[in-house]
């Protein structure tokens, strides 16, 4: 069949069109190959496809009913786009942006390291921050990071240890003191922030000076307008050195120049945006803390990457941004990996130079999980409030006055506690561990760290003394990180290790007032009635012992005597088991509280090898510090060179074997102690006395030792938290529980949580549990009876609970050693002048010895060098002591028990002080507050309604 004239021409016609359409893709493959193939073979080559990472919203933090902890609000944020900048306009849009930014406030504190003195002149910050840490630990004379650290080392007793193992101590055990040194390079670590920045400008030659350094990065490497004044320049420089942090070659990432701007500075860049080519505002989130300083200490806080250890661990372990806020301490330090989320990502070209050309695919962020704490928003808000009150209370010897009680913080004599300054209290949940509420004076604001922490706000979270271990410092958590001696509140462990090892609770002794130690009666172990008035407790029981905290009961309980009648107890205990069993309770153990940031200290059960250490420490200092060369035979030692280091490692080799006087008299003339030191020094006892009686004699457990262990004393040192689940033990019948401060975590994608379930350490196994209905019955009595009895005479609720009051013994060091020195020249009979010239004298003699590179040591030297009357005890006579540390244990209700608490005061004088913030902690937790003010609100209501009637 043959195709019609109308069909044939439209198969033409297709064809045709199909011929012009190839012929078109052929001409535009032509044009793409031969004409523009050049030009695309170079964008080819020159393209590199990058991943750029986005940030993902930080998890959140709530108590365990939901109410927001640490939120996440909106900051306005100026970032660049280098890529869209042109050099040449740089530095004219960095003035004028910096200069809005100036005009409204935003630009408080920067990271540009150089910065003009009062009189115009630049310095590095980071030498202003060496000279700052020099002058607070009295070290102005070192000249470098090694002599510093030989100084501290010397002054700390750890001249024994490797530097290593020192440097771990700083950082370990010594939480308050800063060591801000590498023992790898010897350099301050400013000194090595200072050289990496310097190297980031190519800069080789470190030692030039900071108004050296301000030139050459002002005219050779930014080029900056010489009509700019110093002050203009360096905002400038702001800008721009913020950009030089992130590199050259990343052009594809925007930078951050400022973070959290005011609305006026957003609009005034907005407005005017189309001067300021790759600038843009934009939203991000930035951490904030709504209850400003509550439950601080839990939460913790954040901040930007800055270590060598933090870069290491999330830069190059984790893969984060150099530039990442992580979590820094507490809560957001010890779940930083859940709370981070996964950061997003864009897929973008970029070309040869690294500016960005086109994004191809975006990822989103998935946001980090939320944190629900076990805390009780009120509880926790009305345990700082009391804990803030009381203390502050006892510093005035004021009165406390509530619907619960009414308290006054002086004793008969008037005797006001005014160094009490810093405490903790720790309230748990007995039947889980979990902490309901955990506060600590004085605490600290997070939102001061959420966009770097000025210089100002950070001296002021520094101890007020540097140099007192208990001066109040408001980063530092006293809940899991401050152990101290517990005093009486330790005398219910005696008392139940002593049940289960045999005795009767209801075995009396008569209190004698005091046990004799030795048997001239020249040292006496008193009762606290005895040692305040002479009086007695009389004959008690276990239960009356705990109630009236009868120090003889619990020493002679230790020590398997009965002094009442001079005769053996009818059971055996010896301190080690008692010690073993204080272990069971979890007192050498820590709590498990999951913060990491500040370490927990894991408390301190004692023990007869840490008190010998302690001994030889203390008698390697003694002999450091007042053995003289003039003290030694020039016959017997050559004195060209001091010998004296190796004299006191050969004495201290003699502390186990512990020799007689007689042998030791006669091994220090063998080791060049002149005759007349070792017999008298100045008058006093000489070096034979001096070593044998203060020091090797008390290198083991004596019965002053013993006696003092038994009610909390000595070498005992527990934290609040510990106390607290100790008390949780008594509470619950025996079961100690790792302490949490977690509820559950929350995934915010599919909304689904993980419980944080209790987890149980120990299971106390007894040989009978009604030992510990014993030891609870003595607390009770205690409440109702003993010593506190008055703190809650006109408390509604039974309550279980004990005092107890810890001696710190010792002299509390002046914030400035050399101010107290000269501020008491003339009591030490020397002068001003003498003083400094022999100072000069003893530096030229003892050009190796580092500790004279301390002022206050040479002043001291040279003053006991001046003086040889006057030693260490004698220089020391007039700075202040310390106050007892007050504590206050318990539980309640007494039946069917709910919470445990410990609180701790330190320098709180008395155990009696820290009860009345146990007891408004229990009302609150008990509802009693609430219950009582809407009794009120409807009293007041019928008041009104009343008064409406009788008057209409």
């Amino acid at each position: 069949m043959t195709m019609d004239k109308k069909t044939t021409r439209r198969y033409v016609l297709l064809v045709f069109v199909i011929l012009g359409v190839f012929a078109v893709i052929f001409l535009r493959l032509a044009s793409l190959m031969i004409v523009e193939g050049e030009v695309y073979r170079n964008r080819a080559a020159n393209s590199i496809l990058k991943t750029v990472s986005t940030p993902a919203p930080r998890g959140e933090i709530y108590t365990r009913d939901g109410d927001p902890l640490a939120r996440n609000n909106v900051s306005y944020n100026i970032e660049i786009m280098r890529n869209e900048t042109i050099d040449a306009d740089i530095n004219d849009l960095a003035f004028e942006l910096m200069s809005i930014l100036r005009k409204n406030g935003d630009v408080q504190e920067d990271e540009f390291p150089i910065v003009f003195s009062e009189d115009g002149e630049p310095h590095f910050t980071y030498d202003q921050k060496i000279d700052q840490w020099k002058e607070t630990y009295d070290l102005e004379e070192v000249a470098n990071a090694k002599e510093a650290f030989e100084v501290l080392k010397y002054r700390y007793e750890l001249e024994d240890l490797e530097d290593s193992e020192a440097q771990k101590f700083f950082i370990e055990e010594a939480s308050e003191i800063s060591v801000p040194i590498s023992i790898s390079s010897w350099k301050f670590r400013e000194e090595l922030n200072k050289e990496r920045w310097m190297g980031s400008y190519r800069i080789e030659d470190y030692d030039m000076t900071a108004k050296e350094v301000f030139a050459h990065i002002r005219e050779e490497v930014f080029e900056i307008d010489s009509q700019l004044s110093k002050e203009e320049a360096r905002d400038v420089m702001i800008f721009r050195d913020q950009i030089q942090r992130q590199g050259s070659y990343f052009q594809y990432q925007p930078v951050t120049i400022i973070e959290d701007i005011s609305l006026d500075s957003v609009i005034a860049i907005e407005e005017n945006i189309h001067r300021f080519p790759g600038v843009n505002v934009v939203k991000k989130p930035i951490r904030h803390y709504p209850n400003d300083s509550l439950a601080s200490h839990i939460l913790g806080h954040v901040g930007r990457i800055a270590t060598e250890k933090e870069i290491e661990h999330y830069v190059d372990e984790l893969g984060y941004e150099k530039n990442d806020v992580i979590g820094k301490m507490g809560i957001e330090h010890a779940f930083e990996e859940d709370l981070q989320g996964k950061r997003g990502s864009e897929e973008v070209l970029v070309d040869s130079r690294g500016r960005r050309q086109e994004t191809l695919e975006t990822v989103d962020p998935v946001p980090g999980k939320n944190i629900y704490t076990s805390i009780d928003k009120n509880l926790q808000k009305k345990t700082e409030n009391i804990l803030e009150e009381v203390i502050n209370t006892i510093q005035q010897g004021g009165t406390y006055e509530t619907p619960w009680g009414t308290d006054t913080f002086q004793n008969a004599q008037g005797r006001i506690y005014d160094k009490a300054k810093s405490g903790s209290a720790v309230v748990l949940d007995v039947n889980t561990g979990k902490v309901l509420a955990l506060a600590n004076y004085p605490d600290f604001d997070p939102n001061l760290f959420t966009t770097g922490i000025s210089s100002d706000d950070w001296e002021k979270l520094q101890p007020e003394n540097p140099n007192d271990r208990l001066s109040p410092t408001p980063l530092r958590n006293i809940a899991i990180s401050s152990a101290v001696q517990p005093g009486s509140v330790y005398k219910m462990v005696v008392g139940l290790a002593a049940l289960e090892y045999g005795l009767d609770p209801n075995y009396r002794m008569r209190d004698t007032g005091y046990i004799e130690v030795d048997r001239d009666g020249n040292q006496i172990f008193g009762n606290w009635l005895w040692n305040q008035n002479r009086g007695y407790l009389g004959s008690q029981n276990l239960v009356e012992a705990i109630a009236d905290s009868n120090n003889i009961y619990f020493g002679s309980v230790l020590r398997n005597w009965d002094y009442s009648r001079d005769r053996a107890l009818p059971f055996s205990m010896s301190v080690d088991q008692m010690l073993e069993f204080s272990k069971e309770l979890g007192l050498n153990d820590a709590s498990g509280i999951e913060i990491k940031v500040p370490s927990e200290e894991s408390g301190n059960i004692p023990s007869e090898e840490m008190k010998t250490l302690g001994i030889e420490r203390s008698l390697r200092w003694k002999l450091s510090n007042d053995l003289r060369l003039e003290h030694l035979d020039p016959e017997v030692v050559d004195l060209t060179e001091d010998p004296r280091e190796d004299i006191i490692d050969e004495i201290i080799s003699w502390t186990d074997e512990n020799p007689s006087r007689g042998e030791l008299y006669n091994r220090l003339l063998e080791v060049g102690i002149e005759r007349e030191y070792i017999d008298r020094i100045d008058g006093d006892a000489g070096w034979v006395d001096i070593i044998k009686y203060s020091y090797f004699n008390q290198a083991y457990w004596t019965k002053m030792d013993e006696l003092n262990l038994s009610i909390g004393q000595g070498e005992h040192q527990y934290t609040p938290i510990q106390m607290a689940n100790l008390m949780a033990i008594f509470a619950n019948g025996g079961t100690r529980y790792e302490v949490s401060a977690i509820d559950r975590i929350e995934d915010p994608l599919t909304g689904e949580f993980e419980n944080k379930e209790p987890k149980i350490a120990n299971e106390l196994a007894l040989d009978d549990p009604r030992h510990l209905d014993i030891i609870n019955e003595g607390m009770l009595k205690t409440t109702e009876e003993g010593t506190p009895r008055r703190y809650f005479q006109n408390f509604p609720v039974d309550v279980a609970g004990k005092t107890g009051t810890a001696q710190f013994t010792g002299k509390i060091p002046p914030k400035d050693e050399v101010e107290y020195l000269l501020e008491h020249l003339n009591r030490f009979r020397v002068s001003e002048d003498e003083v400094y010239r022999k100072i000069d004298e003893l530096r030229e003699e003892n050009p190796e010895d580092p500790r004279f590179l301390e002022e206050s040591y040479a002043m001291r030297e040279a003053i006991k060098a001046l003086n040889p009357s006057m030693d260490n005890q004698k220089l020391n006579q007039y700075k202040d002591d310390y106050d007892n540390y007050s504590w206050f244990i318990g539980f309640a209700p007494y039946e069917d028990p709910e919470i445990a608490v410990a609180v701790v005061i330190h320098q709180g004088g008395t155990g009696g002080y820290s009860a009345p913030i146990f007891r408004e902690i229990v009302a609150e937790h008990l509802g009693m507050n609430k219950a009582l003010e809407e009794e009120n609100e409807e009293l007041e209501d019928v008041d009104e309604e009343e008064g409406s009637t009788v008057n209409p």
